[in-house]
């Protein structure tokens, strides 16, 4: 039996979300932090779609991560999954708030990014992406 639609844009997305966290990765062993944290936000972004579509049947669209995880939070019927989601938004916040700047600063900005950022940025996506396919996975 064939996958239905969404499942499909799922599974792409999720696809998506995990190779540009390995683009993250390789972008800061290359030196290019500015990449690393558009990557790293892109996985994120993706990341979280992919959850909300698996766990509700559509994503809103917004390329907003912490709106993207607040209306997860909210939308989540599980309470310890709820819980794990808002503690992590907001052990995260600052590094949440760096990924949507760079969203757009790294790409059209002049700012510098550091290796400190890059990093930053990419264990932020990697730790959100943990979570979510645990939250998935449980549903």
């Amino acid at each position: 039996m064939a996958e239905s639609p969404r499942a499909e844009e799922a599974e792409a997305l999720r696809r998506r979300a995990l190779e540009f966290l390995e683009e993250a990765d390789e972008a800061i062993k290359a030196g290019r932090y500015a990449l690393s944290c558009f990557f790293s936000e892109q996985s994120a972004q993706l990341y979280l779609k992919y959850a909300m579509l698996k766990l509700f049947g559509e994503h809103p669209r917004t390329h907003y991560v912490r709106r993207l995880i607040g209306d997860l939070i909210r939308l989540t019927e599980n309470p310890r999954m709820r819980e794990r989601l808002s503690e992590f938004a907001s052990r995260m916040r600052a590094e949440l708030s760096a990924l949507e700047d760079a969203y757009l600063m790294s790409r059209y900005s002049a700012k510098e990014y550091s290796r400190e950022d890059a990093i930053a940025a990419y264990e932020a996506a990697k730790g959100l992406g943990e979570l979510l396919k645990e939250a998935v996975e449980r549903a």
